[in-house]
C-alpha cells in the first residue's frame, strides 16, 4: 500500500476520512514523540506503517496530527506514546504500547486480545486493541431522525443489548444471537410490551477482560472507547460492522416508535488502578484524564473500579461533549442515563463543585437541547445528589423511590408518609417549584441488584458466581422471600410471590413520574439470588424467552396495565397532582380504610389514595394493603348511574387480576375487602356511556 504523508491540521480531533485521504489528530501534552501506526491486520504483530510525527510540521499547540493520503474508511490504526514514566508525578507514558484513539467510531478486537499484554513490560501489538477509520457519513438514515417524546408519555425498559436474545430460546438466529440485530428481530415483542423507549446498558466500548479470572464483563461497566459501539454485539466481524448495525438497530426501533437512550460511563474506564492496563488514556496523557491522588502515583476512586475520569479537564469535557453530540447528531441516541453522575460534579482535587462546567455545558448544548439527560445522581464514595443535582433539565434516577417502595410492600413499618410522597412524584425530594414530575425516573429494580422475581424469592444475595466470596453487591436489598429462600413449590408461597410482583408493578404504574421496568421482570426472570451478576454472560443474565409463556399470566397484566395508565391523562400530568387541583388538572385525595382518614402512624401498612381529572373524567381509586391480614376499605360515593368498576385485584388470578374497563365488575358496595398483602384499584365509570 502506497501512502503520503503531509502534516494534516489538528482538527477534528479522531480520524477524519476526506476523498483523497485521512486526517488524524490526537492530543498528548507533555510526550516527546508520538508515532501513528497503520496495521494491515488486526492481529497483525507489527503495523505495516509506523509514521512518526516531527513535533516541527506535525504538532500544533498540543495536538499532533498528520495526513495520509492513499488510505480510508476501515484502515486500522493506533499510536505509540512515547515520553517520561514518571509516576509519582502523574506520567505513565509508554512508548510499547499500542494506543487506541479516544475519539475512534470503531474498535477491531482480534482473537488474540489480551488485556493482560497492556500490563506486562514490552510490546503488546499483536495483543492490542486497534482504532478503525470510519467514514460516518456513508449511511443512509431514510429520513430517521430522534423521535423526542415528553416524560409525560414515555415508558423505559432498561435492557441489555446481548442478553435480552443471546438464549437459545430467544428463536434468534445462531449468528445475530446478543446482537444488534438480534434487537431489531425483537422489536414486536417491545411493541406489544407498550414501551415506549429502551435505555441500553453501556454499548460504548468495554473491555470484556475485565472481570475476574474465567469470566467476563457482562454488564460493560468497563469503557475503552466512548464513540465506537461495543465491536462484540454486531454480528459481523467487518471492521465497520459495529456501526452501522447501531445505527440499523436505531433506526429499526424509531420506526417501532421507541426511543434509544444509552447507559454512558464518563466516570472510568477499564484501565483500572495503578495496576491496571494502559490502552489508551493513561498513555496519551495520564495527568490530563484522570483525577489523581496527592501523591500522583495512585489514581482517586470515586467510581469503585480504581479510577475516575477527571471531568474538570478542558479536554476531557470537550471529549465528552463531543461525543454527546456525536451520539446524538450522527448515530440518532434519543437520550443518556449517566452512569455515577455525581462523580463529574467534583473538582481535580475530588471536591464538590458549586457549579460544575461539564454538567452545565451538557444541559445547555444546542445539539443536545431535545435529548433526554438522565442522572445517576450518586457515586460510589459517599457523594449523594438526588433532588439537588445541578440544572434544570436533568432527570434523575430515583433510588429512594426504590427503596421506599421495596420496603412498604415487604411489610416495615415507618413506610406510609414515604410511599405517599413517591406515589405523588416524590414532591419532598424535587421541591424546585418549575420541576416537572415525570423527571423522576421511577424504578423498583434496575440491571444492579435483584430482578423483581428474587426481591420476593431472597432475603440474601447469593453471589457466589462471581468468585468474589460474596463479598460483591448490595446487602440492604429490603427483599423479602415470602418465607422460603430461592425456589419454592409450595402454593402458598407461589400466590404470595406473585401478589408482591404484581403489588410491585402497579405502585410503579400508578405513581407520579416515569416508569422504568427491568428487562424480563415481566416474565419473572431470575439470575438465581445474584445481585451483581455485572460478569455472568450467561444464562444467569440472559432473558429466557420460554418465560414468556411460562408466566403468561404476569406477561398479560404488565402489558394491560402499560397500555391502561398509558391512556389515562391523570398519568399524563406535566405539574404534581395537588390536593387542591381546579378543573385542568389531577387532584389527590388521600384515604385510609376510611375516607378521608389516611393512617400515618408508623405501625400503618395500609394507605388509599383518589386520583380525579375532571377535565377527562377520569376518577380513580386505589387501595393497598401491605398488612398480613384483609382490611376492608370504604368508596367513595358516586352520582347516580355512576359504579365503580374493579380494574386491578393483585390477589386474584389471572386474567380476573386485570380487567378492562368495559369489562370490569361492578362494586354495587361502598367498601371492598382487600387481601392481605393485595393492591386493589377501581375507576368510576357512568353506566349511560
Amino acid at each position: 500500500m502506497a501512502i503520503d504523508v503531509h502534516a494534516g491540521q489538528s482538527f477534528p480531533l479522531g480520524a477524519t476520512v476526506y476523498p483523497w485521504g485521512v486526517n488524524f489528530s490526537v492530543f498528548s501534552k507533555n510526550c516527546d514523540a508520538v508515532e501513528l501506526l497503520l496495521f494491515d491486520d488486526v492481529d497483525a504483530a507489527r503495523p505495516s506503517h509506523v509514521i512518526h510525527l516531527d513535533p516541527q510540521k506535525h504538532r500544533t499547540f498540543y495536538y499532533w496530527h498528520a495526513f495520509v493520503r492513499g488510505i480510508g474508511a476501515g484502515q486500522l490504526y493506533g499510536y505509540r506514546v512515547h515520553g517520561p514514566f514518571v509516576p509519582e508525578q502523574g506520567l505513565r507514558f509508554d512508548g510499547t504500547k499500542v494506543l487506541l484513539d479516544p475519539y475512534t467510531r470503531a474498535v477491531a478486537m482480534g482473537a488474540h486480545y489480551d488485556r493482560e499484554a497492556a500490563k506486562r513490560r514490552g510490546d503488546n501489538a499483536a495483543h492490542a486493541l486497534k482504532s478503525v477509520v470510519v467514514d460516518t457519513r456513508a449511511y443512509d438514515w431514510e429520513g430517521d431522525w430522534p423521535l423526542v417524546h415528553p416524560y409525560a408519555s414515555t415508558v423505559i425498559y432498561e435492557m441489555h443489548v446481548g442478553g435480552f436474545t443471546k438464549h437459545p430460546s430467544s428463536g434468534v438466529a445462531p449468528e445475530k444471537r446478543g446482537t444488534y440485530a438480534g434487537v431489531i428481530e425483537k422489536i414486536p415483542y417491545l411493541q406489544s410490551l407498550g414501551v415506549t423507549a429502551v435505555e441500553l446498558l453501556p454499548v460504548q466500548q468495554f473491555d470484556p477482560q475485565d472481570a475476574p479470572r474465567g469470566l467476563s464483563n457482562y454488564w460493560g461497566y468497563s469503557p475503552l472507547a466512548f464513540f465506537a459501539p461495543h465491536q462484540g454485539y454486531c454480528h459481523n466481524s467487518d471492521p465497520l460492522g459495529p456501526v452501522d448495525a447501531f445505527r440499523d438497530m436505531v433506526k429499526a426501533l424509531h420506526r417501532a416508535g421507541i426511543e434509544v437512550i444509552l447507559d454512558v460511563v464518563f466516570n472510568h474506564t477499564a484501565e483500572n488502578d495503578h495496576t491496571g492496563p494502559t490502552l489508551s488514556f493513561r498513555g496519551l496523557e495520564n495527568r490530563a484524564y484522570y483525577l489523581l491522588q496527592e501523591n500522583q502515583a495512585r489514581y482517586a476512586d470515586y467510581s469503585g473500579t480504581g479510577n475516575a475520569i477527571n471531568a474538570s479537564n478542558s479536554i476531557v469535557r470537550r471529549m465528552i461533549i463531543d461525543c454527546l453530540r456525536y451520539w446524538g447528531a450522527e448515530m440518532h441516541v434519543d437520550g443518556f442515563r449517566f452512569d455515577l453522575a455525581s462523580v463529574m460534579s467534583r473538582d481535580k482535587r475530588g471536591r464538590l463543585l458549586e457549579d460544575p462546567p461539564i454538567l452545565w455545558e451538557i444541559e445547555s448544548d444546542p445539539v443536545l437541547a431535545g435529548t433526554k439527560i438522565i442522572a445517576e445522581a450518586w457515586d460510589a464514595a459517599g457523594l449523594y445528589q438526588l433532588g439537588s443535582f445541578i440544572g434544570h433539565r436533568w432527570a434523575e434516577w430515583n433510588g429512594q423511590f426504590r427503596d421506599d417502595v421495596r420496603r412498604f410492600v415487604k411489610g416495615d413499618e415507618g413506610t406510609v408518609e414515604r410511599l405517599a410522597a413517591r406515589i405523588a412524584g416524590s414532591p419532598d425530594l424535587f421541591p424546585q417549584e418549575d420541576r416537572e414530575p415525570n423527571r423522576s425516573i421511577n424504578f423498583v429494580t434496575c440491571h444492579d441488584g435483584f430482578t423483581l422475581n428474587d426481591l420476593v424469592s431472597y432475603n440474601k444475595k447469593h453471589n457466589g458466581a462471581n468468585l468474589e466470596y460474596n463479598l460483591d453487591g448490595a446487602d440492604a436489598n429490603f427483599s423479602w422471600n415470602c418465607g422460603v429462600e430461592g425456589p419454592s413449590f409450595d402454593p402458598e408461597v407461589q400466590a404470595l410471590r406473585l401478589r408482591q410482583i404484581k403489588n410491585f408493578i402497579t405502585i410503579l404504574f400508578f405513581s407520579q413520574g416515569t416508569p422504568m421496568v427491568l428487562m424480563g421482570d415481566e416474565v419473572r426472570r431470575t439470575q438465581r439470588g445474584n445481585n451483581n451478576a455485572y460478569c455472568q454472560d450467561n444464562e444467569i443474565s440472559w432473558f429466557d424467552w420460554d418465560d414468556v409463556q411460562r408466566h403468561a399470566g404476569i406477561l398479560r397484566f404488565v402489558r394491560q396495565l402499560i397500555q391502561y395508565t398509558q391512556e389515562l391523562e391523570v398519568f399524563r400530568e406535566e405539574q404534581f397532582w395537588s390536593t387542591n387541583a381546579n378543573n385542568h388538572g389531577t387532584r389527590l385525595t388521600w384515604h385510609g380504610i376510611h375516607l378521608g382518614q389516611p393512617d400515618w402512624r408508623s405501625i400503618s401498612h395500609s394507605l388509599a389514595f383518589e386520583l380525579q381529572h375532571r377535565a377527562f373524567d377520569e376518577h380513580l381509586h386505589v387501595m393497598l394493603n401491605a398488612y398480613w391480614e384483609p382490611l376492608t376499605f370504604e368508596l367513595p360515593p358516586l352520582l347516580e348511574n355512576v359504579h365503580w368498576r374493579r380494574i386491578i385485584d393483585t390477589a386474584l388470578p389471572s386474567p380476573d387480576d386485570f380487567c378492562l374497563p368495559n369489562a370490569a365488575p361492578v362494586i354495587e358496595d361502598y367498601y371492598y375487602r382487600v387481601t392481605e398483602h393485595s393492591i386493589v384499584v377501581v375507576q368510576a365509570l357512568d353506566d349511560s356511556d
